[in-house]
């Protein structure tokens, strides 16, 4: 025998007497999101054209191939220019991720090693020395492994493989004589007009492109790696059912699940602490058996604190710690917090048909909020202050529920704990965007394991208070051109058995999930839908997604739009200037005329429909950065004409979410064009003229105003769940400040309603007056304090009499900052407060100035005063104040 080889059997020799000498392992995780490598898959077509890619770069995990390769110089901002299309190519091609894994022997004398992949976008096969361990079809699932027979001490390679989801799909999507109706075609040619691949995998379907996001087809480790190394036994998972609640107690049951090799003792134990800092400990030793063992501890509380949403208690949570062990080794440990409260999707016949309403412990809640999307099209290099940041948002402006939009992403750990914070209900789509799925069992078996692992998830947190199966697939099914074009490609049989298919998934399949996982949480069958009891999209039933404005009806109609709960409903403008000017060169955004070729929306016609409403309610812009103005209070403005509808519509509606909170791209800005988007606040965080409305529009108490058909009709709305003494003011003044009538007196804010204070007719307000020159101003006073103020007008905005308003401020130092004073001599119409490229942080903006009056916001910054005073521009629809 030659010495080499008798030297490496010796070596092998002392390495498993080592490991054999090892005491037993600790249960231990390890993180493997660091050395990870990632290149163009070998023998890829796109090689040719992108050398460089097909060698080895750095890869960050969590990650994607797209953020990788512009971190390596080889692709191009997507956002900026025209380089959307030049980034289409990534998502076409294959790709291979590889990482080196050291292993010692205290690992491998562990009798268990697994190998954890939190989330794999999407079509995947995970390789350990060469041996297949992981294939992976759904970026929505993990994928666990178990790995410790194909270790070795030393270096160990593990790679990953990703196929292009539009390759693998399209040569069956072609063949097919009738594919899937999808969402969005794809504007670069890589997928035919009519056959889009997105409808077959369980992936994000904004990815592929949708009229607020740009089509980034993503591909990579896209959520956490890790190495889990025990004993035989493993902490699996925890859940605190409650099973009780009332104000006297709370009964739960501590539900322990324990993945044990063989037979063995353990001591379960769980801690639960209180809001008031109450403690109390359950021990329990059982004997485990092979295989999944479920262990429950009973838990009883006296006089429960309950969690409340925003505006109407505190969202109070308790702290809940378990740990298992056995003797001094400790198998796992899990800690989170959880809330007690109740929730129920109130579905009664009245005199308009059948309600829907969330109904909070006892409390009907009047759902005030917007749909959020992602933060980025790249999830995993989203940080988790700046979603913390849109959720923060969403409860300055007194918003209680969110519903997170069904082609996107499930709401992560963070997000969710953040909202249980807040008090922010969640309403939680599944992953659904509007395309027909399969009628497949193996992609309804996919879905439903994604199901049961997402539930499972989300349930510990008290925010999440409904899952709702998808977005506007039934009524897509049953209105859409395509959808009517695909059904009349099949025999009637063919149709009734595909359509059973799409029921059975998200009526039947969906709904024993939540059911059997997570009970006690409401389930609703789609969006827009009436839960499969009828058709979807009725206005006396169910939720509705109300777009006729938008779509080219006038901002009037909704005002005259009855329905039991919006769901969507919504109107686009620019993002902030200072978030233009980051994607657009500083020429472009001063006096230049407006250029306004294209966005994203509508094939190009999302500015269009912009103007057209611009030109009909606000006149011409008179350049880009009045153009940019004039789009965010046309979008604030249409929204709070919704909104207080609905909010006085109360309890005939019972929600209100529009159409969105934030953006996940800054919009389609490039040299030749500018593109809207749809959030409240932008791709920065920046607030928009809308948000700040918001924050007034969604005030727990208000007055709401409104003027339809020559008519005024003034509501209070309030969400107190105690009345409140008020006194009501509705005041008609000329535009010069000559107070025409003044009506009004004292008035109780009844809980939970809107309460109808006057109806007045044209003729009653204005009598003889010019109805260009007349306003009309609601207050509502509570002590000395106005607390809401909405203002009337009997001509559109255009049309207005306006004269210079002489605006007059004054900025001084106050406790936390600065206080802003603004008076008028005449009206101010759409009154913005800029302070140019400083970071500020205002009280309220986007207003009307009554002649007379004298408002202050209170304006937080680090910049000085005399840099706030030279920043300083107010604008109104008259022009930018000197």
């Amino acid at each position: 025998m030659r010495t080499g080889l008798m030297l490496r059997l010796l070596a092998t020799f002392l390495l498993v007497v080592a490991g054999l000498c090892v005491a037993p392992a600790r249960a231990a995780t390890r993180s493997l999101d660091q050395g990870w490598q990632v290149r163009l898959a070998p023998g890829d077509p796109a090689a040719k054209a992108h050398p460089r890619a097909a060698r080895w770069l750095p890869a960050h995990v969590p990650g994607a191939v797209q953020t990788d390769l512009m971190a390596a110089g080889l692709l191009r901002d997507p956002w900026k220019g025209e380089n959307e299309r030049a980034a289409q190519w990534v998502g076409l091609a294959d790709w291979q991720y590889r990482t080196t894994l050291m292993i010692d022997a205290a690992t491998l004398a562990s009798r268990q090693v697994d190998l954890v992949f939190e989330g794999l976008d999407t079509y995947a096969s995970v390789r350990v020395n060469g041996t297949t361990v992981v294939t992976a079809d759904n970026m929505y699932r993990s994928w666990r492994a178990a790995v410790r027979p194909l270790l070795r001490v030393g270096a160990n390679r593990i790679e990953v493989d990703f196929a292009s989801p539009i390759r693998k799909w399209l040569p069956t999507v072609l063949a097919q004589k009738n594919p899937l109706p999808g969402s969005y075609d794809s504007a670069f040619g890589d997928e035919p007009k009519g056959r889009q691949t997105a409808a077959y995998v369980r992936k994000a379907g904004y990815h592929y492109g949708w009229d607020w996001a740009p089509r980034i087809v993503t591909q990579g480790i896209w959520r956490a790696v890790r190495l889990e190394a025990y004993d035989g036994a493993r902490l699996d998972t925890v859940h605190v059912q409650q099973v009780h609640l009332d104000d006297d107690a709370a009964v739960l049951e501590a539900r322990v699940n324990i993945q044990s090799d063989r037979a063995r003792t353990v001591d379960v134990q769980v801690r639960i602490g209180g809001p008031d800092g109450t403690q109390q400990t359950l021990d329990r030793r059982v004997t485990l058996f092979a295989g999944l063992n479920p262990v429950t501890l009973p838990i009883r509380i006296e006089k429960p604190r309950r969690w409340w949403p925003a505006g109407y208690g505190n969202p109070d949570l308790y702290a809940v710690v378990t740990r298992v062990s056995e003797g001094t080794n400790e198998i796992g440990r899990d800690t989170h917090r959880i809330g007690l409260r109740t929730v129920e999707l109130r579905r009664e016949k009245d005199r308009w048909g059948r309600s829907m309403a969330i109904v909070v412990n006892g409390v009907p809640i009047f759902a005030k909020g917007a749909n959020l999307l992602p933060s980025d099209s790249f999830g995993a290099r989203v940080d988790p202050e700046r979603v913390n940041g849109v959720l923060e948002a969403a409860v300055a402006a007194n918003m209680n529920l969110l519903r997170v939009w069904g082609g996107a992403y499930y709401l992560d750990e963070a997000a969710c704990a953040t909202a249980d914070r807040l008090g922010l209900m969640i309403w939680q789509d599944f992953s659904f965007g509007g395309a027909v799925p399969p009628d497949d069992e193996a992609f309804r078996e996919n879905t439903r394991l994604e199901a049961v692992e997402q539930v499972r998830r989300m349930r510990r947190h008290a925010s999440v208070v409904m899952w709702v199966g998808n977005n506007e697939v039934q009524t897509a099914w049953e209105h859409w051109d395509d959808r009517k074009a695909f059904k009349a490609a099949m025999t009637p049989d063919q149709q009734e058995v595909f359509g059973a298919g799409i029921r059975r998934l998200f009526d039947n399949i969906l709904r024993a999930v939540v059911r059997q996982e997570s009970p006690g949480t409401p389930y609703f069958g789609g969006s827009p839908t009436t839960d499969y009891d009828g058709p979807a999209e009725l206005t006396t039933d169910g939720d509705v997604h109300f777009w006729s404005v938008w779509s080219g009806a006038p901002l009037e109609d909704y005002l005259t739009t009855n329905t039991r709960f919006m769901s969507e409903f919504g109107l686009q403008s620019m993002p902030d200037m200072r978030t233009i000017a980051e994607f657009l060169a500083p020429a472009r955004t001063t006096s230049v005329p407006v250029v306004l070729k294209d966005n994203g929306y509508d094939r190009g016609k999302g500015n269009g429909r912009i103007l057209g409403y611009l030109r009909a309610n606000y006149g011409e812009p008179r350049d880009f950065a009045d153009y940019v103005y004039r789009t965010q209070l046309f979008q604030a403005e249409g929204i709070e004409m919704a909104v207080t509808h609905l909010r006085a519509s109360r309890p005939q509606a019972m929600g209100s979410l529009y159409w969105t909170l934030n953006d996940s791209w800054p919009g389609q800005i490039n040299s030749l064009w500018t593109g809207a988007a749809w959030g409240s606040i932008d791709y920065r965080n920046r607030w928009k003229a809308l948000h700040y409305r918001a924050r007034r529009f969604y005030a727990p108490v208000t007055i709401g105003a409104q003027r339809s058909k020559g008519v005024t009709s003034v509501t209070l709305i309030s969400d107190k769940r105690d009345a409140l003494p008020a006194r009501w003011r509705l005041r008609v003044i000329d535009r010069d400040g000559r107070m025409l009538s003044d009506r009004g007196g004292p008035v109780t804010a009844a809980p939970l309603a809107a309460i109808a204070l006057a109806s007045l007719s044209d003729a009653e307000l204005l009598g003889t007056a010019d109805p260009k020159r007349t306003f009309a101003v609601a207050e509502l006073v509570t002590g000395d304090a106005v607390v809401a103020r909405n203002f009337v007008y009997f001509a559109h905005a255009k049309d207005l009499a306006l004269t210079d308003p002489h605006i007059r401020t004054t900025l001084a130092p106050v406790s936390g900052g600065y206080a802003l004073t603004l008076t008028a001599e005449s009206l101010a119409r759409g009154v913005w407060i800029d302070f140019g490229k400083l970071d500020v942080t205002l009280s309220d903006n986007t207003f009307d100035i009554a002649p007379g009056d004298r408002l202050t916001v209170v304006v937080k910054s680090s910049a000085s005063l005399g840099a706030l005073q030279r920043a300083l521009t107010i604008r109104t629809l008259r022009g930018v104040e000197p």
